[in-house]
């Protein structure tokens, strides 16, 4: 049988033998009554990492995103994002329907925010206006090709919103990423922002969850809102025990898969099919294939050759490297990508 390689998205990867073995023996209790050591334990150990008072386990990053914005506004209420954020293109139009918020929308340098493009754009006390509070960044960047914030830079937002009195949360979904390919701290981060979302199922390999972050007051909010949500689980334990594993064992490798991805990227880039590659700092690779040449037929011939992916837009193809992907697999990648006749 030919071999597939997936590079849709680091979503798309099965739990190593040692993650098994770790949820097989985890400890579970009834979550929603607080008694799952094994949960209460990711959560204790998240929040000691970013220096955060606490945290709460949801099955989704786009739960643990909503929730923390219903946190943090109120009906009428606007939310600042860039126009590429996955909380406003990809989460339902749940910004709308849960929390009954509008959206000011902001082009930032492949996804990345300052305080000179978000201050013009924070309303001023008037009735004819929503009022804005809350900031949302993304690290890393999806739609900007997995580009990082630096601390330096989350510094100066975060300065902005404590002299305008706004709330500033930041969806991790791939933040680990971030932090293997900046060498910062995870520690610095709880100083910063007043929730953060972090995902366990992509880059870190666990098969479902993320955690939410912040203060004990809004832990307690999110924890009602979850229910609400129906995010309450039972024996997550089990879930809870692969997320601890990727923590424990599957941070460092990450720096495996930027590997991947820039030596995609440079083989990409001597291709006749493709226009021009976005820079690549983590495991995402962006591409616009050559004017003539819909994207889709890219895909379509990377899928004959057993390689999965997906476009973007019309002329843009997405890569993403993860940990099921082996350096023969990249090997094999590129050496189809170099013969493909389009």
């Amino acid at each position: 049988m030919e071999q597939k390689i997936d590079l849709r998205s680091d979503t798309v990867t099965k739990p190593t033998p040692g993650m098994l073995d770790a949820m097989w023996s985890a400890k579970v209790g009834d979550d929603v009554y607080g008694e799952d050591e094994t949960v209460n334990a990711l959560e204790h150990k998240l929040a000691a990492l970013f220096h955060m008072e606490a945290a709460l386990f949801c099955p989704s990053g786009t739960m643990s995103n909503q929730i923390a914005i219903k946190c943090f506004t109120q009906p009428m209420d606007e939310v600042i994002c860039d126009q590429t954020a996955h909380v406003y293109r990809y989460e339902g139009g749940g910004i709308a329907y849960n929390s009954m918020a509008s959206v000011r929308l902001l082009n930032g340098d492949r996804g990345i925010l300052t305080p000179e493009l978000i201050e013009p754009e924070i309303n001023e006390d008037n009735i004819h206006y929503p009022r804005t509070s809350l900031i949302v960044l993304e690290n890393t960047v999806n739609k900007g090709g997995g580009k990082c914030y630096t601390l330096s830079q989350i510094e100066a937002i975060h300065n902005l919103c404590a002299i305008k009195g706004l709330k500033l949360h930041l969806d991790g979904a791939r933040l680990f990423n971030a932090l293997v390919a900046t060498g910062e701290k995870a520690s610095a981060y709880g100083h910063y922002f007043d929730g953060i979302s972090i995902c366990l199922s992509k880059g870190l390999g666990a098969p479902v969850g993320s955690v939410l972050l912040g203060s004990k007051n809004m832990i307690n909010q999110a924890r009602r809102i979850r229910k609400v949500l129906g995010g309450g689980m039972r024996q997550a334990g089990f879930l809870a025990a692969a997320g601890i594993y990727a923590l424990d064992h599957q941070v460092d490798r990450l720096a495996q898969d930027h590997a991947h991805a820039k030596a995609l990227a440079y083989a990409l880039a001597q291709t006749s099919f493709v226009e021009s590659v976005m820079p690549v700092e983590t495991n995402i690779v962006l591409f616009d294939v050559a004017k003539h040449i819909p994207a889709i037929d890219v895909v379509r011939q990377l899928a004959k050759n057993g390689i999965m992916c997906n476009t973007t837009s019309a002329k843009t193809i997405r890569l993403v490297t993860h940990m099921d992907v082996s350096q023969s697999m990249i090997d094999q990648v590129i050496e189809v990508m170099s013969k493909l006749d389009i």
